[in-house]
C-alpha cells in the first residue's frame, strides 16, 4: 500500500497568499480557486474587480486540472488542434488555460485555478501559488 501526500491547511493557505500576491503585483483582478485531488473546492477568493464570470470559471479549471492530473491547457489545445468531440467529456467543464495540478513525486495532490486575466496569466499566477510550497 503507498502512503499519498495530501493539501494541509497551512499548504492552502500559502499557496492562496502567493497567488493573491502574484495577482496584486501585476494588478490582475482575478478568482483563485484551489480544489484537492479529487476537485472538492478548499479554498475560494475573488479579487476586488474580478469579473463575476471568473468565479465559475476559476474552479472549473482548478476540478479539471486536478480530474485529468494535468494542466488544463492540454485540454484547450486538443480543442483548438481539432478534436472537437472532446467537447463533449463528461463533468469536465474548465477546459481552458489557467488550472494547474500541484503534483508530489508523481501523485496530484489538487490543482489551482484562475480566472480573469489572458489564460497565460491566469495560469503564471497558479503556478506562483503552487512554488509557495516548494514544488
Amino acid at each position: 500500500m503507498k502512503t499519498q501526500s495530501v493539501l494541509e491547511l497551512s499548504d492552502v493557505q500559502a499557496i492562496a497568499a502567493a497567488a493573491q500576491a502574484e495577482a496584486q503585483k501585476n494588478n490582475w483582478a482575478v478568482s483563485i480557486a484551489i480544489v484537492d485531488a479529487g476537485g472538492h473546492l478548499l479554498h475560494f477568493q475573488r479579487l476586488n474587480g474580478a469579473p463575476p464570470i471568473s468565479s465559475h470559471i476559476a474552479p472549473a479549471k482548478a476540478h479539471t486540472a486536478a480530474l485529468g492530473q494535468r494542466e488544463s491547457k492540454v485540454y484547450e489545445d486538443v480543442i483548438n488542434g481539432g478534436r472537437y468531440s472532446f467537447l463533449s467529456a463528461p463533468t469536465v467543464e474548465g477546459m481552458l488555460e489557467g488550472g494547474v495540478p500541484i503534483l508530489k513525486d508523481g501523485a496530484c495532490l489538487g490543482a489551482v485555478g484562475v480566472s480573469g486575466v489572458k489564460s497565460n496569466e491566469d495560469a503564471q499566477i497558479a503556478k506562483a501559488g503552487i512554488a509557495a510550497i516548494g514544488l
